[in-house]
């Protein structure tokens, strides 16, 4: 009774704080009230089941941390979280592409779970939106060796979240990764949010060349949230598309054509420069 009773003291006293004390009393008086075997069983049982998640819990808290941090120690200076391991990227909340296309990694996945091996998103936070306990491992390391920080292929939730929880955590440089990608598709006020959060944007020859975004679109959002905030990249190196190499100077082309001026897309290019660098901070 007397571990009962700590229970119900602090947990009214957590209430109390925050002013909900009435209705935690009346819940745990009802509780009480239907307390019968089935209660005391499953405390145990869930007791033991929670305690076992949360060893697994600890222990990937522990590996992840630890792999960012030997990275890191080899020279690493990019950490990326889930890209298309992401929940995000998982095939009930991926949009369909209107032309019927499917990224590479879909079909792989598909085609690796088709052979009996399994595939589980990896997760940064809670089902409530919270960050997991090795999300904020990993960004105390990132922070701790002044590496860049990039969101993959996570959702506008989960980005807003990493942002704010990364900025807290002391990350000096966090990139928003492709913001334009249907996956991602954040709107221009949120990049605007975004970038009034210390984020860069990233601005990618892929997407556009692939068709996931019209290259006046792309230029509309460059300019509607500002060049300052935007660098450009190309990400390439998949199966038919231009040399990485070619991505820049392409891209570069394409905004000139579109009316650009040399003075912004020369600023984004000094971005790229910079965060490569590990001169980002913002």
């Amino acid at each position: 009774m007397k571990g009962l009773a700590a229970s119900a003291l602090e947990a009214l006293a957590a209430a109390r704080a925050l002013g909900c004390e009435a209705e935690v009393y009346e819940d745990i008086g009802k509780t009480l009230e239907q307390a019968d075997a089935a209660l005391l069983s499953r405390l145990v049982e869930g007791t033991h089941t929670h305690a076992a998640r949360r060893a697994d819990e600890m222990r990937a808290t522990y590996e992840l941390a630890l792999a960012v941090e030997i990275a890191a120690r080899e020279g690493a200076r990019i950490v990326w979280l889930p890209t298309v391991d992401a929940e995000n990227e998982s095939p009930s909340r991926r949009p369909a592409d209107p032309q019927g296309k499917r990224p590479v990694w879909a079909a792989l996945q598909e085609d690796l779970q088709r052979t009996g091996v399994p595939w589980e998103p990896v997760r940064v936070v809670d089902g409530n939106g919270k960050p997991l306990p090795q999300l904020r491992e990993v960004l105390r390391v990132v922070a701790r060796h002044q590496m860049v920080l990039a969101t993959g292929h996570l959702s506008r939730d989960e980005i807003f979240t990493v942002v704010e929880e990364a900025k807290a955590a002391g990350v000096q440089c966090v990139v928003v990764t492709h913001p334009d990608f249907p996956t991602q598709r954040l709107s221009v006020e949120d990049q605007r949010r975004l970038a009034r959060a210390g984020a860069w944007l990233e601005r990618c020859f892929g997407s556009a060349h692939s068709g996931k975004i019209s290259w006046e679109e792309l230029a509309e959002i460059i300019r509607a949230v500002g060049a300052a905030h935007s660098f450009l990249s190309s990400d390439l190196r998949q199966v038919h598309v231009p040399p990485v190499e070619d991505g820049l100077p392409l891209l570069a082309d394409r905004l000139l054509a579109l009316g650009f001026q040399e003075e912004p897309i020369r600023a984004m290019v000094e971005n790229t420069v910079r965060i490569a660098r590990l001169e980002g901070q913002r």
